[in-house]
């Protein structure tokens, strides 16, 4: 797969809702909830039931069988890979 580019994402931290909107993993705030608290996502291999779970820069989300590396810069390139 190819790498995803967030354009404007230049902070220290995301949550883990916000993150899974930005990725299209989640259509809405409510969807990223549901999917959360459902169980099917893990954070650096630990399942997560936080939706304001903080993520920090090289994280890895991993939704089904799909994992995100997350990037957090302090430019406007900052971006995630999908492997």
């Amino acid at each position: 797969m190819t790498a995803g580019e967030l354009k404007t994402m230049s902070a220290e931290f995301i949550k883990l809702d916000q993150f899974l909107k930005v990725t299209d993993v989640a259509r809405s705030g409510g969807d990223a909830k549901l999917l959360i608290r459902s169980g099917e996502v893990s954070v650096n291999g630990e399942m997560e039931l936080r939706r304001g779970r903080k993520l920090y820069d090289n994280d890895v989300v991993t939704v089904a069988d799909t994992s995100f590396t997350v990037h957090l810069s302090a430019g406007p390139s900052a971006g995630l890979d999908n492997h």
